[in-house]
């Protein structure tokens, strides 16, 4: 191996690290081994030094990758790539800031809940993602039919969201094979399996991807079980499956009334609801409402630990409603949606999109049975919900989205006036003493 090999683009400044530290170990164990059996003959003495020229190579290899990487970081963060101490001291402090940053919760699934994470971690470290796995559809489908393992790419999204990788790689993790038995699989998702292969639970196989990854912060299943959601329609009807919810006959035209587990007692995962109490704030969305937020409210002790934390709960509502799931709704019906299916006065902000789309993308969603939520602000301020209005949108490859940036921008706004700030204690005493103590009685 030459060190020129090792220079694979976006490997990482952890991973450069940690081969300089096996390449010193292959060394140091080729040494040892010479000196306690060095009468075991000549061929053995010929082993041990290519082990340790390869050690060497390793080690002289990964050390100039290292210190590229290093000046490549620095260069993007538009510091000077002399290494001085002035650029050295900006770029600690840069990271010191992120690590001191606001304890941050978000829960959710789909391209809603990535787009928020990719502006959050830009302000704070702390930030953890508990992420539902009661999709049932698409490649993950797929994979949770053919090997067992829980659906992995609402997962594989928020790690991608909060990855510290090259847009090669980026790009790698999201590429869909196009032809044969693996047609419409992301690869993303494959190495997510292959990595629960190797691993003793589908949490420790998320936590290396993170690793690998050098993931900004935390992602989380929000549980381990193996779930299934299921809705009960205005009508009667009782639809199986996350993906069938979303694709149901829509000429109907009747509402989903409730959706639930096709099991009783689902476990959350302990660490996914320490977060939620050790929090500063926990943002709920953006995503699909009865597919994405609400399965994640439906696991045991996550609401009762959203009541007890001294957090505040943020719900961000999506810029368009969606067929099939909230045709119609306004943001009071969202929101109404959420409580029932937790408790009242569970959400203490929300923030909402007020500013228009282009005409003609409007009738194209119009067409397809979306359209701008309605914002009916006496109705949500009567319901002690205080409101976050402004224009929060993107229009991408004519898509409407949230903006990462703006959204991101108004929820460090929000914890820092509210949590972070001197008067912390005066602001917290008068936020309980309102009516957030309703949600606990």
């Amino acid at each position: 191996m030459r060190a020129s090999d090792l220079l694979i683009p976006g490997f990482g400044i952890r991973r450069w690290s940690l081969l300089l530290v096996a390449g010193l170990s292959l060394i140091c164990f080729a040494i040892i081994l010479v000196l306690k059996y060095h009468s075991y003959g000549a061929l053995f003495i010929i082993s041990m030094i290519l082990l340790a020229c390869a050690g060497v190579v390793t080690v002289l290899g990964s050390l100039k990758a290292l210190i590229n990487s290093i000046l490549k970081d620095i260069n993007h963060r538009n510091i000077s790539s002399t290494l001085n101490a002035e650029g050295l001291s900006n770029l600690l402090h840069e990271k010191r800031i992120l690590v001191k940053g606001p304890k941050i919760v978000a829960i959710g699934g789909g391209t809603g809940l990535s787009t928020m994470l990719r502006g959050l971690k830009q302000y704070t470290s702390n930030l953890t993602a508990l992420v539902t796995v009661a999709d049932d559809g698409g490649g993950s489908g797929m994979l949770r039919d053919d090997l067992g393992m829980l659906p992995p790419g609402d997962i594989r999204n928020c790690i991608l969201a909060l990855a510290d990788t090259e847009p090669i790689m980026q790009k790698l993790l999201q590429y869909r094979f196009q032809d044969g038995m693996l047609k419409g699989q992301s690869f993303g998702n494959l190495f997510l399996a292959a990595m629960d292969g190797i691993s003793d639970s589908f949490e420790e196989a998320v936590k290396k991807m993170s690793d690998v990854l050098a993931v900004t912060g935390t992602v989380l299943p929000i549980t381990l079980d193996d779930v299934r959601l299921c809705a009960e329609i205005e009508n009667g009807e009782t639809i199986l499956g996350e993906h069938n919810i979303g694709h149901r006959n829509r000429e109907s035209r009747a509402r989903i009334n409730k959706v639930f587990f096709n099991q009783s007692n689902v476990r959350p995962l302990e660490e996914a609801v320490a977060s939620i109490m050790e929090a500063d704030i926990v943002v709920l969305g953006p995503g699909s409402l009865y597919t994405s937020i609400i399965p994640n409210l439906l696991v045991e002790g996550v609401c009762e630990a959203l009541l007890k934390t001294r957090a505040i709960v943020v719900y961000v509502c999506n810029v368009m409603t969606q067929p099939c799931e909230t045709e119609e709704y306004t943001l009071s019906d969202h929101i109404r949606a959420i409580e029932k299916h937790s408790k009242k006065g569970i959400i203490d902000f929300c923030v909402v999109n007020t500013a228009p789309i282009p005409q003609e993308l409007n009738e194209r969603y119009r067409q397809d049975g979306a359209e701008l939520v309605k914002v009916d602000s006496e109705v949500v301020e009567k319901m002690g919900i205080e409101l976050i209005t402004g224009d929060f949108k993107a229009v991408t490859n004519n898509y409407v989205r949230h903006d990462s940036n703006k959204l991101a921008k108004k929820i460090i706004e929000l914890v820092s006036d509210l949590v972070l700030s001197k008067d912390k204690e005066r602001i917290l005493d008068y936020y309980y003493s309102r009516d957030r103590i309703n949600k606990i009685g």
